[in-house]
């Protein structure tokens, strides 16, 4: 049998690519970036004053934010029509609906093989909420216009660049770009916010889980006085868990906040080195999906699995239940 040899179409779609881009970024000098960290303002007025707090201005991430949220309840729509579908035809969804289930599938099995089958259905919510939520955040922030359209402002006291008509050119002048939407992961008041809610949601597990004696897992004075030497070291080990759990909010939030800012400055100072040629900069921005992705999962595991820790006993808890359960054997 002849066999057909494949031409490498591919390859020369990319080097038209690479010719492309190196022609255009001659023609158009591309602006550096401005890297920072707090999101610009994009309103001169605060949209409203509160007493203790301070000024709210309009930033951009406020614009992403409801653009993630349109996002996702659209989704939803779509998903659950996908799935109204199915059920009245052959119970099988496609498109969307199909992608979905499979998803949240998988979810859940993950969940209910860390967590166990009893606490799986209060945790998944949670866990895969925060995940898939995450993740949206991560990925929009790489739609090709984010952090790069957006209002000509004045700089003050920033290095700046001339205007010609609606762009900024590559000469030394005295304006930047505020970008109309920045990714909401490279907020810290965002990654804070929702760690917070990752936290708080860790020690309701814990409560609905074990109740009041939840408590002893951070202030453990049971053998205090039985055995006040060992007692001792317990309640110090008790201080040491409730500073560590008041620390995971600020892993969660750093961590997410950190990793992704990071692939901003990656992005910018390989474009700034390499100049017209563009697919080594192409090539990070698929690392940076890769991080976005991985992140978003760490993230949400992360979350469950403290979750499923909550809910277990702590200390001599766990002896106290295994001599029970022997002694029903």
């Amino acid at each position: 049998m002849e066999t057909q040899k494949r031409t490498p179409w591919r390859r020369w779609i990319v080097l038209v690519l690479m010719i492309a881009g190196f022609i255009l970024g001659g023609i158009f000098v591309p602006v550096q970036p401005e890297i920072v960290v707090a999101p610009e303002k994009l309103s001169y007025e605060p949209l409203f004053t509160l007493p203790v707090i301070g000024s709210f201005y309009l930033v951009n991430t406020l614009p992403t934010l409801a653009i993630t949220l349109v996002l996702l309840i659209g989704i939803a729509f779509f998903t659950n029509r996908s799935i109204k579908q199915s059920a009245q035809t052959d119970m099988v969804p496609s498109g969307i609906g199909n992608l979905m289930e499979a998803l949240v599938e998988m979810l859940y099995n993950l969940t209910e093989g860390s967590a166990g089958v009893k606490w799986a259905r209060a945790i998944f919510p949670w866990f895969a909420t925060i995940m898939i939520y995450v993740l949206f955040a991560n990925l929009l922030k790489l739609v090709p216009g984010f952090e790069s359209i957006g209002l000509i402002k004045e700089a003050h006291g920033e290095h700046g660049y001339a205007v010609q008509g609606m762009f900024l050119t590559a000469e030394e002048g005295h304006y930047v770009i505020y970008p109309f939407f920045r990714g909401i992961s490279v907020d810290l008041n965002f990654t804070a916010a929702l760690a917070i809610i990752s936290v708080v949601m860790i020690q309701v597990i814990g409560f609905r889980a074990q109740g009041i004696g939840y408590l002893s897992k951070f202030f453990n004075t049971r053998r205090m006085f039985k055995v006040p030497f060992f007692g001792a070291m317990d309640f110090l080990v008790g201080l040491l868990e409730l500073i560590s759990e008041v620390s995971k909010i600020l892993s969660f939030a750093f961590r997410l906040f950190g990793n992704m800012f990071a692939g901003i400055v990656l992005v910018a100072i390989v474009a700034g080195l390499l100049g017209k040629i563009s697919i080594l900069p192409a090539m990070v921005m698929m690392f940076e999906l890769f991080v976005g992705i991985i992140q978003a999962f760490v993230f949400g595991m992360l979350t469950m699995v403290f979750m499923a820790q909550a809910t277990q006993g702590h200390g001599e808890e766990h002896h106290e239940e295994a001599h029970a359960e022997a002694h029903e054997m």
